[in-house]
């Protein structure tokens, strides 16, 4: 017997591993916003620890499984996964720390936009595969989705610390020589303003035209956690909030999409669930695809969990090379 589309819109949302991947975000984002509101003082230095120890315990090891995504999606041999992902690696980190002796501004504005990239669709993806959100079926809406969650890390603390803002990324040219003018534009009132603004009419836009999904409840998550971190980056100290999201919110929900590319993970729920086909043969269904699997579905069905026409589409690399190199620095 096959399995029914209304079941494969939801592949592993309410299993143990998509509930232990969600909930640490959103008990550290809370919490830290709860001290935050009550003007609790913490010293910077708390919030340089948080993102050390935390770029140790979690942002390393989220980082560091990025060459066995591609073989755990396509079932190949990890060697080769390596090989190419390691290639991709080397040529363009080594592209972009040239980068920084040559143009340091360009190469800090240009870290803030892959992070941007990288964190937004990090989000994405957890949304689709964690909590079956099916309203992000298209690709208009994921570009939305990805440009505001990407942006909330970015922009609002721009809006809301400039200062303090200015003083971080200042610190990220301060060792190389070279002109710090496209810092000043960045931090020009306009261009601040511009930005927030532009995020703030994207955020309603996205939310507002995403609310006929199938069935509500990714929608509704979407919608609670965007306005969470709205308020948690417009409040909380920017060095600690982003530490703490960079550690609890992002880096534990990526490193749950990877383990959800194993056959083990999720339990036998999570397992069927990733299954489709008929009683004669089953077909795997990749539960964190990304990158190119990703546009490959939203072109088969428009669905975020429809099934591929094709089976090089459901097995090819969950990482593109768009995406690889976009994920070096922010991994760095």
């Amino acid at each position: 017997m096959g399995v029914s589309p209304a079941a494969r819109r939801r592949p592993i949302a309410g299993t143990p591993v998509a509930h232990l991947a969600l909930l640490p975000g959103w008990i550290a984002a809370g919490g830290l916003l709860v001290v935050a509101l009550a003007d609790v003082s913490l010293p910077p230095a708390y919030g340089y620890a948080v993102l050390i120890v935390g770029a140790v315990l979690f942002g390393l090891p989220h980082g560091a499984v990025d060459y066995l995504v591609p073989a755990r999606a396509a079932g190949s041999r990890p060697i080769r996964s390596l090989v190419a992902v390691g290639g991709l690696y080397l040529v363009f980190g080594g592209a972009y720390a040239a980068l920084w002796f040559l143009a340091p501004a360009v190469a800090a504005v240009g870290f803030l936009g892959l992070t941007w990239y990288h964190w937004g669709q990090g989000d994405l993806h957890a949304l689709v595969a964690l909590a079956g959100a099916d309203h992000l079926r298209t690709r208009r809406r994921r570009i939305a989705t990805v440009a505001v969650r990407g942006g909330l890390p970015m922009v609002v603390p721009l809006l809301a610390f400039p200062d303090r803002y200015r003083a971080v990324v200042a610190s990220f040219v301060a060792p190389f020589a070279g002109s710090r003018s496209l810092l000043a534009v960045l931090f020009a009132t306009e261009v601040r303003l511009a930005l927030g603004g532009g995020l703030a009419a994207l955020t309603v836009a996205a939310l507002a035209v995403g609310r006929d999904g199938t069935d509500p409840r990714g929608w509704r998550l979407e919608a609670a956690e965007t306005g969470l971190l709205w308020v948690y980056f417009a409040v909380a100290p920017p060095v600690l909030a982003v530490g703490v999201y960079f550690s609890l919110w992002h880096s534990v929900r990526h490193a749950a999409r990877y383990a959800l590319l194993d056959g083990n993970a999720g339990g036998g729920d999570g397992r069927r669930a990733r299954t489709a086909g008929g009683a004669g043969g089953t077909r795997p269904r990749p539960a964190g695809e990304h990158g190119r699997v990703d546009r490959a579905l939203s072109r088969s069905g428009g669905s975020a969990d429809a099934p591929s026409r094709r089976r090089r589409d459901v097995a090819r690399p969950a990482s593109d090379p768009l995406d690889a190199a976009a994920a070096w620095p922010p991994h760095a």
